[in-house]
């Protein structure tokens, strides 16, 4: 290393000045770190956009906070990487575009659990509810800690329109009528949740429980590209002019439709 630094110079120098030192090397990190993140902040088409892609409804981006609030993305990722022994397991792997309209972003690394992001629509509403009340009651040898307080915590909704405010001003398309309808629209979709987890045997009155909020959350992971590749094809124009006759039976074919 002393070939490449001489004794006497300029780095040698830097070195002796710690503040100095110090200074410099915090302005490169934040020349490099702007360089890499104004990009992304004001060039649109940065990240390609999914058309399928929507904004989080208002329930839903109520169960994304209980989520963060209860510490889930501590122990389960929300990225699908390309690699064929996840592709197995969890499905398709996780897109860029799938991702825009989150703040923050939920992608983690550590997975003490499962990754997620493909779980929505894997089980019914009732078993998201059973799981958190207790995990071992649908996995056995699950290390989760039960959350059953999510099943008697009032769900709080007041708050909804502002959050779509911020998140308005922050690039996400809600309407003017999609944040005055919050609270209402909430509401609307907690009653149907609570309503299937009824029918499906579960518990009664959860429609103003925190825990219908986490299951509208989780039951909407992965599903916006799964709902664009099913969508269906167009279908093909009738061949113009007449059909081409099927060929006569002959044979046992024959012999079988006598």
């Amino acid at each position: 290393m002393a070939r490449f630094i001489k004794p006497n110079g300029l780095h040698r120098r830097l070195e002796g000045w710690p503040l100095v030192f110090t200074v410099l090397v915090t302005i490169s990190i934040l020349v490099g770190g702007l360089v890499e993140y104004l990009p992304m902040v004001l060039i649109d088409d940065s990240v390609q956009r999914i058309e399928s892609v929507r904004p989080f409804t208002p329930l839903e981006l109520a169960g994304r906070d209980i989520y963060i609030r209860e510490g889930c993305n501590n122990c389960h990722s929300q990225t699908v990487r390309p690699f064929r022994h996840e592709l197995e397991r969890y499905g398709e792997y996780t897109k860029a575009g799938e991702t825009v309209y989150e703040r923050p972003f939920l992608w983690g690394s550590k997975r003490t659990g499962p990754d997620l992001y493909r779980v929505g629509g894997k089980y019914p509403h009732l078993w998201h509810v059973r799981h958190m009340e207790d995990p071992r009651s649908t996995s056995p040898r699950s290390i989760m800690p039960p959350y059953p307080w999510l099943l008697e915590k009032p769900l709080k909704l007041d708050d909804l329109p502002r959050k779509l405010r911020v998140l308005q001003r922050l690039g996400t398309p809600y309407s003017e009528v999609e944040i005055a309808q919050a609270v209402d629209d909430a509401r609307r979709q907690a009653r149907e949740i609570a309503a299937e987890v009824e029918a499906q045997g579960g518990p009664a009155g959860l429609a103003d429980r925190e825990i219908v909020a986490l299951v509208a959350y989780l039951q909407r992971l992965g599903t916006d590209i799964r709902t664009a590749e099913t969508a269906p094809a167009p279908s093909a124009p009738a061949p113009s002019g007449p059909a081409p006759s099927a060929p006569a039976p002959s044979g046992p074919a024959l012999a079988a439709g006598e």
